[in-house]
């Protein structure tokens, strides 16, 4: 059951939306690389597009999307890279929550807590850890919201810098990024997690080619 803290939230975002949607402002769109751009190889795994059906990508909405597949010679297991950005969510177009997709294909979230990830130059992001689970099969998640230089592992604190910055800065862009890769069987979660973390760490500083700051 969601608390009260959860729906003063939701109404304040409700709210809010309303009186931008109202006063019809445009937003701010600063220009960014396209993400087929991202790197196909990234700290010695290399990678390979997956397609997105048509019928995601109407869910998905208006927005620019990266899904793709990272490979490492000697490693076994592979990495999953997903990124959807919005130039804009003032029109209704919205981050879909992994939390709401990942269910939905028959994963259950065995465990989950926010940590900061140091990136390769040292710099601290906030991302969310999550071990999923369908039968016998696991993964090991990496997700987060990314805007304006900002990482943020919980989705409402999102929407909440999303219109405030749709305030102060008439910019709404934004974009979800997910990194996940299968613990093998047999294998200790210990060894995903450190699989995937050092990906993420090679990727966080080429973000704001593509997401910007």
């Amino acid at each position: 059951m969601k608390g009260p803290r959860f729906w003063t939230v939701v109404l304040l975002l409700a709210g809010t939306a309303l009186l931008l949607y109202a006063r019809g402002d445009a937003d701010l769109i600063p220009a960014s690389e396209p993400l087929t751009q991202v790197p196909r190889v990234i700290g010695g795994w290399s990678g390979t597009d997956l397609q997105i059906d048509h019928e995601t990508l109407d869910v998905l909405g208006a927005g620019d999307f990266l899904s793709r597949v990272y490979s490492q010679a000697g490693q076994l297991h592979k990495i999953g890279l997903f990124i959807g950005y919005f130039p804009t969510q003032r029109t209704g177009v919205t981050i879909h929550s992994p939390k709401n997709c990942l269910p939905g294909a028959g994963w259950v979230f065995e465990s989950s807590k926010y940590v900061d990830l140091r990136d390769v130059a040292g710099r601290a992001h906030r991302v969310g850890e999550y071990i999923i689970a369908a039968g016998e099969n696991k993964q090991f998640v990496i997700y987060w919201y990314q805007a304006h230089g900002r990482s943020v592992a919980n989705e409402y604190m999102a929407k909440v810098y999303m219109v405030t910055d749709a305030i102060w800065l008439k910019r709404t862009d934004g974009a979800l990024v997910r990194v996940i890769t299968p613990v093998g069987p047999g294998e200790d979660m210990v060894a995903a997690k450190t699989r995937a973390e050092a990906f993420t760490g090679q990727l966080l500083p080429m973000l704001p080619r593509f997401i910007p700051d």
